[in-house]
């Protein structure tokens, strides 16, 4: 994808969703990293479903912590992997509480040390909760940068870097929503909406 159809591709994006969000609910920084951390290999909208009933009644570290483990997983249920996620959430809020006062740590270095958060989990909080021109290469991402052409790589990271490199800096901030939301809805895995799609102009998809 040539550098002005990249211009058009995400203009198009932002002028349909000029400002967009994330699917997951929260109300807090807390709230925010821990349905991060559990929508990994889950739906939003199962992580959602948990945390509806979760957040009401543990929404800081240590009332997530009183709960324990057993008490955790009741509410998570829904989410698959939700034993081991119980486990990192758990551990992830002694940290906090014991390494940062209770608050969500603003680096990347800091995120990513906490169990259960790697790099896409802190792109995200980074972005979404701090306003940083991160790029969290999902499923969803990572296959429409390879086929649209718009940054093809052959791992996330390599993704990542090419995106950064190649989105305009004016669309950094909410390109990781125009992205992720236009491969979920659009851009589909097996068959995507070639004949609904907004940017289809910009696109190197040949099988369209």
């Amino acid at each position: 994808m040539q550098p002005s159809a990249i211009e058009g591709f995400f203009a198009t994006l932002k002028a349909a969703n000029p400002t967009p969000v994330t699917e997951l609910e929260y109300t807090s920084v807390f709230e925010l990293l821990s349905a991060v951390l559990l929508s990994a290999q889950a739906t939003d909208v199962s992580v959602n479903k948990a945390t509806r009933r979760l957040f009401p009644v543990a929404n800081t570290p240590q009332a997530m912590l009183h709960l324990g483990q057993t008490g955790l997983e009741d509410y998570l249920r829904t989410i698959g992997l939700f034993r081991s996620k119980a486990k990192h959430l758990l551990q992830t809020c002694q940290m906090l509480i014991e390494q940062h006062g209770g608050v969500v740590p603003r680096t990347r270095e800091a995120l990513q040390a906490l169990p259960g958060v790697g790099r896409k989990t802190a792109n995200v909080v980074l972005n979404v909760a701090f306003g940083e021109a991160t790029m969290a290469v999902d499923t969803h991402i990572f296959r429409l940068a390879n086929r649209t052409a718009l940054a093809p790589g052959k791992t996330p990271h390599e993704v990542e870097l090419k995106l950064l490199e190649r989105i305009p800096a004016a669309y950094l901030v909410d390109a990781h929503h125009w992205l992720i939301l236009h491969g979920r809805y659009v851009c589909r895995a097996r068959k995507p909406l070639c004949w609904k799609c907004g940017v289809r102009q910009y696109c190197d998809f040949k099988d369209r």
